[in-house]
């Protein structure tokens, strides 16, 4: 009150003042006190005031005073201006603020002035992502702190010191930093301002520390390191409080109610909150401000309601587990498990609506875990989802790749298209945040490529605005960045027309679409199965167009709605008041990032921004919003005006609401308002899809294999592409017609025809094969021959294919493909044709059933390393409707020995059909080979098996795993084991049955079987009854030798009876992964399966809570392994210890093991090393698999020694000879004369740091060896053992003998480390035949001729 009183004493003295010298004509003092008062109103918040004030100071001085003067003027009415977002007319006088200050060479006012500039171009960034603003913003940014640190260097004379002007460049530079999302950056300007404030001793309450503080309280609370955050934001309101500054108090209450907020510590927030909007009602025209911690407030009373509701359904979630217990085995089950999940669709909603992280990953893993019991692919890629989601906003961007690529991998095993963009997209954003800015537009890219493919604007719609943002932003590309936004508008007109035409969705459904329909009326009104009411659904967007009620049971990928997703939205004027949607990505946007004035906008050093003599051209680009996550964001200020994103080119578009998991929770996410925050975002971080209309909600069966159609819509288009497949000369090229996606054909010129291939048909793991090229070619012409030429069944094997005078064969001659312009064409040589009518059978029935050809099928079929009779088509998207072509075409050819159509989409429909085709052929002779894993069969399925009288003497190995068979199928299992007297492996692994079945089985069994094989593994439950009795009945068989029970726990009296079976048989193989039997099992198997008879080759021991006590028996007895060639030791907790152990197994002369697996057995860096080191005295080792062995503590341990290393390293030492350095260290024979030029360097202990890539290792090795006598501290020695870490391991791969496979996958191993290691590993003996797969989360090194991971475990033939 004291220093309002003052301010007013202050304003009526000025006035006096003013009018004193305007009735005796002292024009000078009359524009001097009209300035003073214009400056004291606006502090005092009292801005249109203070502009009536400056302007009389402005009139005055241009009429009777030298233009100097109006120096100041310039000044205070371009910051006034600033702080009304009269951007326009503040950068008026800004700029002649410069040019006035240059025409005077003024170097002070020139950094005022381009200070001002700065600050102004920096919120017209915010409030509307104009490109050129945020050049401009950073230009003069920049220029300020040149001319602040000459001035601080060379004061003039009689003048203050410009400590405080420098330091606020870096406040200033940290800040546009931060709104760029570049924390590391933002970190490095603003703790160098704050040292700059301890170096220069800038008095504890300064303004210029309380900026410098509040910045990193926001930046500190986006990097959630909470501590910090908390202590920066204290003493930004404690010199705020000192100096008197209100209105920075405010902003800083504000941000320490948002950082309450994030921490769900809701009373706290409301306090702070409150505090704020105290200290706001205190200011004058303050208004705005007010009125949005208002709101603010209330959104945190709602966000307590919503959090209330989340304990109420975790009580009714604890239910539904109870009730699916005791359901377990019965028909109720499954119900149970749909509530369940229903349960937690709304818990990951709510979670999501108060940016609850933890617990989203919680019910992430829930929901995985009841995906995986429901056998519903898609489901679990939700889930996958989920989590991923969960990481990042946790900030773990390693885990959150892992899981986004395990969700892109699953949507792509069942053809859902929609799934992999999103993935793709979700993989682009953490690319992004972790700096691989190339790798997010990669992925960006292939999102917009998949989007494009399945027809879906609304991710085509995200994508594009990642890329947009990626060329603009990360690449500051104009060319490419307005290149992609004429596409966003077009798409966006295009949606918008649509949207008025109609508004319908496509029915979606999945695995478990329709089985909630049978649920009881006191079941539907369950709260998990109801809309919910809360109040936040007044929030909602108004064009949410969410219908009331969902089937429970909709998978999470259709019910995205369309929703514009932007990190930071523009911020509330003054006539804005209410709440919004809020939007995905950031939490309640932080005070310091807003865009309005500066009662509501950062703080300001008296700052401004500018534009470019250019800024006003219509040519500029503008931002579009990063979108795609499937959650809300953080951060965002609530407003009606953030319900929309106004580009200048295109007509707005409204938010839809961010929460939605089908009917259950239909309540908005909001979040506090963040006045100093950014609210118009360049950068939509995280939306959960991006706009999407109802026609994009599409089942999971809708997504055939390559160019299938899904729905009616597309039917003309597919007999355009197919219906004239032979007549057509341009046949071959529509099936790879790209649509609108762009997409690189060559022309192929194989005699005298022509050929168009899409060379992305022809990449393995992103890269050119060339074996796939020759495959694709060869059955595009197979397409283009005529009737009469096909008649014969004759398809080419081709010999070579030539580009520019060249073979291709090698990686450097398939990289000219690359860069095809389109011109001219490939030649390709045909040696010899081969017979494969079934190849031919399917082409023609598929043009008799006018079914668009399948090109995944017709590859397949084409296969050259298998015989006619071998049918192996698995993985190729086929439908109960797709793949009618093909079964007829089978029941043609009549002969069948081995049919795979594992890894589809197929129904009971076609085992119906196959049973017409198998009878239909007559043969009743001759083994069969039927591997139907993996599809959507049920306990029908089997039961047509049963009535296929062919069948019963034909059938050898049946392989129905991963289907939900379920109970209902253990009759039919019992007739096949009884009929089927040929039957030597049955795999109904992952099936859904229980002991019941498992009973069955072991009934069916008599002496007289010939069943070799058994997989039952991941079946639940199993009692411990059902197995002994198996186990008997399994001892009296003559001819078995292999059992899988992975995933079955076993108990005492269970292990006992598996091991009197492993006395009374001879087996060859055993898996009991994840069956904890724990080391005392263990051991006592190991004894059992001892004896001199013993033929076990292959065991199977994966997460089976083995700790390094049972490996170091094994190493001490070393004769319990004997004749074991393959043996799986991982998931088990075997620890640095277990490591060294094994490592002694390896090197001892009696091991015989060619497979080895030790992934995730927390061996360590060192433990790693070990194994590898020991394989050098091995000689039978083929493959090893060290895979995610290293903790995340050791991989951030190694990255930061390897970042500290490239920082410090010598400049001299850089400018070595990369290649010969390199060559130099994998010769270990040269490292003295290295160590000789490092000593030559006059390097100190603090220049220690890693190699920046493999090339640089000599001057790491060199510059280690020089210092070891030399004193270090603690964290020197760490740096120093890490880097000698790499070195041993690149000598280790030198050294690991007959080793042809090697998986270091997910270790924390940097690029340069991954190069370095492939470089080591292509030394010697595998000089020429090495090669790598090194991408996303895979690290393998092979040789040639060995697949490292193209064959999936549960497809490996017996």
């Amino acid at each position: 009150m004291r220093q309002k009183d003052d301010a007013s004493h202050q304003l009526s003295a000025a006035k006096r003042a003013y009018k004193s010298a305007a009735e005796v004509g002292n024009r000078q003092e009359e524009a001097r006190w009209a300035n003073v008062i214009g400056d004291i109103l606006k502090n005092r918040g009292e801005y249109v005031e203070a502009l009536r004030w400056l302007r009389v100071d402005y009139d005055v001085s241009v009429k009777y005073l030298p233009e100097k003067q109006l120096l100041p003027t310039c000044q205070s009415l371009g910051e006034v201006y600033l702080r009304l977002q009269h951007y326009r007319d503040a950068l008026i006088y800004q700029k002649k603020h410069l040019e006035l200050a240059k025409d005077a060479d003024d170097l002070i006012e020139q950094q005022r002035a381009s200070t001002q500039l700065g600050r102004t171009y920096h919120d017209m960034f915010l409030s509307d992502g104009d490109h050129n603003s945020v050049r401009n913003a950073k230009k003069y940014f920049e220029s300020a702190m040149k001319l602040a640190q000459f001035l601080k260097e060379n004061p003039p004379l009689n003048k203050c010191s410009f400590i405080k002007e420098y330091i606020d460049a870096h406040n200033n530079l940290g800040m546009l930093e931060m709104d760029l999302d570049n924390y590391n950056e933002a970190e490095k300007f603003l703790a160098r301002g704050l040292q700059i404030c301890d170096e220069e001793e800038v008095i504890e309450n300064d303004d210029a520390r309380s900026r410098l503080h509040h910045n990193l309280g926001n930046l500190y609370t986006e990097l959630r390191r909470w501590g910090k955050a908390q202590e920066n934001i204290s003493k930004d309101i404690i010199i705020c409080k000192q100096i008197g500054h209100r209105q920075g108090e405010a902003k800083g209450y504000i941000n320490l109610g948002e950082l309450n907020y994030r921490n769900q510590k809701y009373n706290e927030a409301i306090f702070s909150y409150q505090k704020a909007l105290d200290l706001a009602k205190s200011l004058e025209d303050e208004d705005v401000l007010a009125d949005q911690i208002d709101t603010n407030i209330e959104i945190v009373r709602e966000a307590m309601k919503v959090m209330d509701e989340l304990k109420k359904e975790e009580q009714n979630l604890k239910k539904l587990e109870r009730s699916t217990e005791m359901a377990r085995g019965m028909a109720a089950e499954r119900k149970c498990l749909l509530k369940q999940n229903a349960s937690l669709d709304c818990l990951v909603e709510k979670s999501r609506m108060i940016f609850l992280w933890i617990k989203l990953h919680e019910y992430g893993k829930k929901k995985k875990r009841i995906a995986s019991e429901l056998c519903d692919k898609e489901k679990l890629s939700d889930s996958f989802l989920v989590i991923g989601e969960s990481y990042q906003k946790l900030r773990k961007f390693t885990k959150a790749l892992k899981w986004f690529r395990k969700s892109w991998e699953t949507y792509k095993s069942i053809g859902n298209l929609e799934g992999q963009a999103l993935a793709k997209i979700n993989i682009g954003d953490v690319l992004d945040s972790v700096g691989d800015w190339r790798g997010a537009l990669n992925a960006f890219k292939e999102g917009y490529r998949i989007a494009v493919h399945a027809k879906l604007s609304s991710v085509q719609l995200s994508a594009l605005e990642n890329i947009h943002y990626s060329h603009m932003i990360r690449f500051d590309n104009i060319e490419e960045a307005r290149k992609s936004q004429l596409l966003i508008d077009k798409l966006k007109q295009s949606e918008i027309r649509e949207l008025e035409a109609e508004n319908m969705a496509v029915d979606c459904c999945s695995e478990t679409e329709t089985e909630l329909d049978d649920l009881s009326p006191a079941d539907r009104s369950h709260s998990s199965f109801l809309p919910e009411k809360s109040k936040l659904n007044s929030m909602k967007s108004k064009f949410n167009d969410t219908p009331d009620e969902l089937d429970e049971d909709t998978p999470l990928i259709s019910l995205r709605q369309p929703k514009r997703n932007l990190a930071k939205l523009r911020t509330a004027r003054a006539a804005v008041t209410k709440a919004s949607t809020k939007p995905p990505e950031s939490s309640t946007q932080s005070t310091s990032r807003s865009s309005g004035s500066l009662t509501i906008g950062r703080k300001r050093v008296r700052v401004i921004l500018s534009d470019d003599e250019d800024e006003d051209e219509g040519d500029e680009v503008h931002c579009s919003s990063r979108t795609v996550h499937k959650c809300p964001t953080e951060g965002v200020p609530t407003s009606d005006e953030n319900k929309t994103r106004k580009y200048s080119c295109s007509p707005v578009h409204e938010f839809q609401d961010a929460s939605l998991a089908g009917a259950r929770c239909s309540v908005s996410a909001h979040a506090p308002v963040n006045l100093d925050e950014s609210t118009c975002s360049y950068k939509s971080r995280n939306s959960r899809l991006g706009v999407q209309d109802g026609k994009d909600f599409i089942s999971t069966n809708t997504y055939a294999a390559v160019d299938e159609s899904s729905s009616g819509a597309n039917a003309d288009n597919c007999t355009d592409a197919y219906g004239n497949l032979f007549e057509n000369q341009n046949s071959a090229a529509k099936l790879h017609s790209c649509g609108d996606e762009p997409c690189q054909l060559i022309t192929c010129k194989i005699d005298e025809d022509l050929v168009h291939m899409n060379l992305d048909s022809c990449r393995v793991g992103g890269k050119l094969n060339i074996e796939e090229m020759k495959v694709e070619v060869a059955c595009l012409y197979c397409l283009k021959l005529s009737v009469e030429k096909r008649f014969r069944g004759l398809v080419p094997v081709i010999q070579h294919i030539k580009y520019g005078g060249r073979i291709l064969e090698s990686l450097e001659t398939l990289d000219a493909l690359e860069n095809y312009s389109g011109k001219g064409w490939i030649e390709v040589s045909v040696a010899v044709m081969v017979p494969k009518n079934v190849m031919k059978l399917y082409i023609d029935c598929c043009e008799v059933l006018s079914e668009p050809l399948n090109l995944k099928v017709l590859k397949k079929l084409y296969n050259l390393e298998v015989s006619e009779d071998e049918v192996i088509v698995s993985d190729c998207g086929l439908q109960d409707i797709s793949v009618a072509p093909l079964l007829n075409a089978l029941q043609a050819h009549k002969t069948v020995a081995v049919l795979d159509l594992s890894h589809n989409l197929l129904g009971n429909g076609s085992a119906e059909q196959l049973k017409q085709v198998f009878t239909s052929s007559g043969q009743s002779y001759g083994g069969l080979v039927l591997d139907l894993h993996s599809n959507r069969l049920g306990p029908t399925a089997l039961f047509h098996i049963c009535e296929c009288p062919v069948l019963y003497a034909r059938l050898e190995v049946l392989n129905i795993s991963g289907n939900r068979l379920t109970d209902a199928c253990a009759s039919s299992l019992s007739t096949i084991l009884h009929t089927c007297k040929a039957l030597y492996s049955l795999n109904v692994e992952n099936c859904s049955i229980t002991s019941r079945t498992i009973q069955k089985v072991a009934d069916s069994l008599d002496s007289e079987s010939v069943l070799t094989n058994l997989c039952l593994g991941y079946n639940y439950p199993v009692s411990g009854h059902a197995m002994v009795n198996l186990f008997l009945k399994l001892s009296t068989l003559k001819r078995f030798q292999e059992l899988n029970l992975s995933g079955i726990k076993l108990s005492k009296p269970v292990v006992d009876s598996l091991c009197q079976l492993a006395r009374d048989c001879c087996l060859s193989g055993l898996m009991l992964g994840s069956s904890n039997i724990g080391n005392d099992g263990a051991i006592q198997l190991f004894k059992s399966l001892y004896k001199e008879t013993q033929e076990l080759v292959k065991l199977d021991l994966s997460s089976c809570r083995l700790t390094c006590d049972y490996i170091v028996r094994l190493s001490n007895e070393v004769t319990l392994i004997n004749g074991i060639l393959e043996f799986n030791l991982g998931g088990n907790p075997i620890m640095h210890e277990g490591g060294n152990a094994l490592a002694s197994l390896l090197a001892n002369p009696q091991c015989c093991l060619k497979v080895l697996v030790v992934c995730k057995c927390q061996l360590g860096l060192v433990g790693v090393c070990q194994m590898l080191k020991a394989l050098s005295k091995n000689c039978s080792l083929e493959e090893l698999n060290l895979a995610e062995n290293v903790s995340p503590d050791e991989i951030h341990s190694l990255q930061h020694a390897f970042s500290s290393v490239n920082e410090n390293l010598n400049p001299l030492q850089k400018d070595l000879d990369q290649a010969e350095s390199l060559f130099e260290v994998l010769q270990q024979d040269k490292v003295q004369t290295v160590e000789q030029e490092s000593s030559a360097v006059n390097m100190n202990e603090n220049q220690l740091e890693v190699a920046d890539s493999e090339d640089d290792l000599v001057g790491v090795e060199a510059t280690l060896s020089g210092l070891k006598d030399s004193r270090m501290n603690s964290s020197q020695k760490t740096l120093l053992s890490e880097c000698q870490f790499v070195q041993e391991l690149v000598a280790a791969i030198k050294m690991v003998g007959q080793l042809q496979l090697l998986d270091l996958s997910q270790n924390g191993f940097s690029q340069e480390v991954a190069e370095m290691l492939y470089i080591a590993w292509s030394s010697g003996a595998r000089a020429g035949v090495a090669q790598q797969h090194i991408e996303e989360n895979a690290f393998h090194l092979s040789v040639n001729g060995k697949k490292c991971c193209s064959i999936r475990s549960c497809c490996k033939r017996i």
